[in-house]
């Protein structure tokens, strides 16, 4: 049997979720905020952290973040889950944790993640090495990665920076109705295009920023949800894809393993593209806006650049994507997977405030890891959907 056939549609969902210190939070630990969005995703649950027996965790810097974050909650779970696929990983431990609900191995899965980057470095803090077969070649890594998948689709299908910069102010535009985004302020194309080259031909614009920040989600078995605080959100659909580890083994640099994981999702979601209402995507950079979008079928190969060009993107726009401002302008803590999942999730509540999507009942996140090796597509919905 197929994956799709086999996924646990919508047996699983997501009954809390929650984001802590977005911006700054100077002062505090990686694990100290993980478990503060933990808890507090937990009473968003109506649930205590006595009831978790799945816990799954990547800490940026802790290779056996699991058992820290078990030893400071206090509980000994059944299953810890510290698989770290980069910034996927959340999205993997979703995957994970209705695999496992669903077979009754655990009733209540904790996914949380933080990070002090911004307040403890100042700057981008990646796991990424150069391999030795790039370092000598001294890209920076990992922008240096991203930077040659958009330099090959500019050559290949005509791509422009103007394009790039315009999933940067369509970005900046969501960011703006969300209180929680870093960057609110005003800007335009011209600024965006205006700002240095940090590895040709992308620019400061085309970058994530560097926050602090916390997230997590709560997931347990529909049928035991229905007592939940909040709005259930069914998880339809899930799948996850490794293409490479090292840019330089990249299959091709103009499509990722989004053309895996996302079709997979979809179809054990039994959705289309056309069904979905709002897109949750990993924007560390501005191309992988652009690459994703046509990978997980929202556009045709090689139409990404002229497609956000368009406005479709944006507020007002066919298709809602990064409603939060994404990790180009709300928050990007390191990792920023989970956040895509928050934001999901508070999409289908319709707790999004002036940035609601209406009518919405279904909506996509996706997640990406290491220097675009490794992607993972999650399919939400409402009670309705299942």
């Amino acid at each position: 049997m197929s994956w799709e056939s086999r996924f646990p549609r919508g047996r699983t969902a997501v009954v809390g979720a929650a984001t802590y210190g977005l911006g700054e939070c100077a002062g505090a630990s990686a694990l100290e905020m993980a478990a503060q969005a933990g808890y507090l995703a937990l009473d968003d649950a109506g649930l205590s952290i006595a009831d978790v027996d799945g816990l799954f965790v990547a800490l940026p810097s802790d290779l056996l973040g699991g058992l820290a974050m078990a030893e400071y909650f206090g509980i000994q779970p059944s299953l810890v889950d510290n698989n770290r696929t980069g910034g996927s990983s959340f999205l993997c431990h979703a995957i994970h944790a209705a695999l496992a609900l669903d077979a009754g191995l655990i009733d209540v899965a904790l996914i949380t993640y933080g990070s002090n980057q911004r307040t403890a470095s100042g700057k981008l803090v990646s796991a990424l090495t150069g391999s030795p077969y790039e370092a000598p070649h001294g890209a920076r890594m990992p922008v240096g990665g991203y930077a040659l998948a958009a330099a090959r689709h500019m050559h290949d299908f005509g791509t422009t920076k103007e394009d790039l910069a315009h999933v940067a102010l369509a970005a900046r535009g969501w960011a703006k109705l969300n209180p929680e985004a870093f960057r609110r302020e005003d800007t335009t194309l011209e600024e965006l295009l205006s700002t240095r080259i940090v590895s040709s031909p992308l620019s400061v614009s085309d970058c994530c920023l560097v926050t602090d920040g916390a997230a997590a989600v709560v997931m347990t078995r529909t049928d035991r949800a229905k007592s939940a605080r909040r709005p259930v959100v069914p998880l339809l659909g899930g799948a996850a894809s490794v293409t490479h580890k090292e840019i330089a083994a990249m299959p091709d640099l103009t499509v990722t393993g989004a053309a895996i994981s996302g079709p997979r999702a979809m179809a054990a979601a039994g959705v289309s593209p056309a069904d979905i209402g709002a897109v949750q995507l990993y924007d560390a950079f501005t191309i992988n806006t652009v690459l994703f979008l046509e990978d997980l079928g929202f556009c045709p190969k090689g139409e990404g650049g002229r497609f956000v060009s368009s406005g479709a993107i944006a507020p007002g726009g066919a298709l809602p994507v990064n409603t939060n401002g994404g990790g180009l302008s709300c928050n990007h803590p390191g990792m920023y997977g989970l956040f895509t999942m928050v934001e999901a999730v508070r999409q289908l509540r319709g707790e999004a405030g002036d940035r609601q999507v209406p009518g919405i009942d279904i909506a996509l996140s996706h997640g990406n890891g290491g220097v675009l090796s490794s992607q993972a597509t999650l399919v939400f919905g409402t009670e309705a959907t299942v």
